[in-house]
Order: C-alpha cells, then structure tokens, then sequence
C-alpha cells in the first residue's frame, strides 16, 4: 500500500503523521502482512515524529526536496524495516550486491552536510508558507492550509480562481530567484499532464523544491502551489515579489492588508 503525504497538485489538505498512522493501523487490522510505503516528499522535518513512528514499514523520498538541505544536487532515500530496504536495493543494483556496491557519484560530503542543515532550512520554508497564506487569506484567496492550521508540509497553495493571476504570482516568485531572476516563466505543455503546466524555480539545483518555487496546472481552480526558500529571509522576498507583479496588473486590492 503506498500513501502519499503531501497533495501534489490538488487542494486536499496534506496527510498529518497522526493521520497517516491512523491508516495504516486500519489497514493492517485487515491485514497484518500488507507492507506500508509512505510517500514522505516535502514533509520531512515538518512534524516532530516521522511515518516510521506510526507503523509505516518503509518511507522514500527526494534529496533534492526537505532532507537535501538544498545541498543534495541529486539522489533519493530509502529507509524503513530491514527487509524492505535490502529489497529495494537489490531492485536498484542486483540480487546478491544490493548496498554493497552503487555510485556514490563523488557528493556524499554534500548529501551528510544538506542533511545536518535540513532542520533549520525546512523551518525557514514554513516560515515563507505562514506567511504567504496569511498575506493571501487577507486579500481574500483561499488558502490550503490557512495561517493558523497545523502544516504536515512545506507546500502553501493559493486558489486565484484567474490564470492571469496564478501567472504573476509564478513571475514574481521566479524574478526573487537568485539563479535566472531575468527569466519570464510561461506555461507549457508538460509531459504526463492533461493542461500546460507553469514552474517559477531559479534554484541552484535543478528541480529543488526546498529552495524557491511555485508552480501548478493552468486549469481551473487556478491553483499554485509555493514552497521553500532556504532561508526565511528568501522565501519572504519572494511573496512579496508575487505581491508586486498581482499589484502591477491590478489583479490584488492591497489595501486590504492595511
């Protein structure tokens, strides 16, 4: 059984540890054998205990996300119960070698020093998302989660109901990035989705979800979904580069923040 955490691109709330623990306690009580892999992308850090504390057999994820501190330039891990881990990698090398052998690729040093600094950058990058919801709440967007609820991820969306919007949001966010800030992001027909899809990411590592960035299907509710900023600092300037580029096209009354 494989659970996913976090909401992708959907406006469901993410899945609370506690929440997590709850289904697979349901699902083993039918049957004790199933194995339980969670899904744990962007939550890691976020809540005091992890999927593993409330009977998950196995949990995977992204170094490029929470874990890699934004130091990680690639990788995933794998951790859980004995079994599960040898099998999966046999899976990713041979029956026999498993762990034993694999390319260490020459950045361990980054993978052990991303994960050191990983706890203090995730608290940075919620920081950002209490921040964007609480800015977008006042403007009258929906907001998931609002600024007051508990967060089980790094991952704010924001419902504009208007593409227009959801574009200057993905601008601003892009032109606060401290690699291709110059750049315009646009949408585009990318692979596997069923609309053009728009991605505001000027990260030192490719795909890095920890360090700035925003992005989401140009479909209806219009929703983006922002998350990290390695630093606190970082991910404040960016919202309010978003809030710059909505004021410029008129799309955000900002007197209601006053």
């Amino acid at each position: 059984m494989t659970i996913q955490r976090s909401k992708g691109y959907a406006t469901r709330p993410t899945l609370s540890v506690t929440r997590i623990g709850e289904l697979i306690s349901f699902i083993k009580n039918i049957k004790p054998d199933v194995i339980c892999m969670v899904d744990n992308c962007y939550g890691e850090f976020v809540e005091e205990k992890e999927p593993l504390e409330v009977g998950a057999d196995m949990i995977v994820g992204s170094l490029i996300k929470n874990p890699g501190g934004g130091l990680a330039p690639i990788g995933g891990y794998i951790v859980g119960k004995k079994e599960c881990v040898e099998n999966a990698a046999y899976r990713l090398t041979s029956p026999g070698l498993g762990k034993e052998v694999g390319a260490s690729l020459g950045v361990i040093q980054s993978f052990y020093q991303g994960f050191f600094m990983a706890p203090t950058v995730v608290s940075g990058a919620l920081k950002g998302a209490v921040f964007a919801a609480n800015i977008y709440e006042k403007l009258g967007f929906s907001v998931i989660p609002n600024g007051t609820e508990s967060r089980h991820d790094i991952i704010q969306a924001v419902t504009f109901n208007n593409p227009d919007a959801m574009i200057a949001f993905c601008e601003g966010i892009q032109a606060a990035a401290p690699v291709d800030s110059y750049v315009t992001p646009e949408p585009w027909a990318m692979p596997g989705y069923d609309s053009d899809v728009i991605m505001a990411a000027g990260a030192f590592v490719q795909g890095s979800s920890i360090e700035l960035s925003a992005d989401g299907p140009i479909k209806p509710p219009y929703a983006v979904y922002f998350q990290g900023g390695l630093t606190w600092y970082h991910a404040k300037l960016g919202i309010l580069m978003s809030l710059q580029k909505l004021k410029e096209r008129n799309l955000v009354n900002t007197d209601l923040l006053c």
